[in-house]
């Protein structure tokens, strides 16, 4: 058990990677605190996990509401009395566009929900976490910050670089509370995000490029699976990473060494 008596923090829980480590966390030991906006999701994320005699609960929210973030927050102190891991994953795909017609309130949306998300996710856990040190995981994406070549997710990748570099800062800042922040970039995984990726007009600016033995080097262009991305959040929150911080980890197959 890893994760004996610790509390966990999940944004995105409904589905994919954080789906996947709710339930790992869970298996090791942790209380898990499943955040998302579908509650149904959500009901059967905290259903899979007591149905495994783990411990559990729903939360309904959007990541970048303040209010919405600073009461879920409270919720999980006033029912565990503690708060130990944060997993920042969610996030959305967004508009996938050109430039020039990249609407302004398609930029903002991506923004807020993946920066302004991870922002708030992090402040108000961060008085709980000060209290006896803890584990932050926030997820970017090889786009942002090893591949550029996926022409028009100008504003997801942007999130994503600005990720990175707010692991770094809030690292630093936060060392001396025993708080490790780091975060993941994963590449093509097993999830159900693209479902919601709207991509628009790409084919005029996008450079054509093959790969005919498949763009992940590994597994000869299978994707990795969200159960993986989550043995690497396991690691990054448990003691077994207890002398890192600060620093990002690609979980890509080698994709973003082809693709960059």
């Amino acid at each position: 058990m890893q994760l004996a008596g610790k509390v966990a923090l999940i944004t995105g829980a409904g589905s994919g990677i954080a789906k996947a480590t709710a339930k790992l966390f869970a298996k090791q030991g942790a209380k898990v605190a499943a955040l998302g906006r579908t509650k149904e999701e959500l009901e059967d994320t905290v259903a899979e996990i007591q149905n495994d005699n783990g411990e559990a609960i729903p939360l309904v929210a959007d990541i970048s509401h303040p209010e919405e973030m600073q009461q879920v927050t409270q919720q999980i102190v006033d029912k565990w009395g503690r708060l130990d891991i944060v997993f920042a994953n969610a996030g959305i795909n967004g508009v996938w566009a050109p430039i020039e017609e990249l609407a302004p309130e398609e930029w903002d949306k991506t923004i807020n929900v993946n920066l302004k998300g991870t922002f708030l996710t992090v402040k108000y856990a961060v008085p709980y976490l000060k209290k006896q040190g803890g584990s932050v995981i926030i997820t970017s994406s090889v786009n942002g910050t090893r591949i550029f070549s996926n022409t028009g997710a100008t504003a997801y990748s942007c999130t994503k670089a600005a990720q990175v570099a707010f692991t770094k800062m809030v690292a630093l800042e936060l060392a001396k509370h025993r708080i490790r922040v780091n975060v993941i970039c994963p590449g093509a995984i097993e999830t159900n995000i693209n479902e919601s990726t709207q991509r628009r007009d790409l084919e005029s600016v996008q450079e054509p490029v093959e790969f005919p033995e498949g763009h992940i080097p590994l597994t000869d262009g299978k994707p990795g699976t969200s159960e993986q991305v989550a043995q690497l959040v396991l690691f990054l929150a448990s003691d077994a990473s207890s002398h890192i911080t600060g620093t990002e980890v690609w979980i890509d197959g080698g994709e973003s060494l082809l693709k960059a």
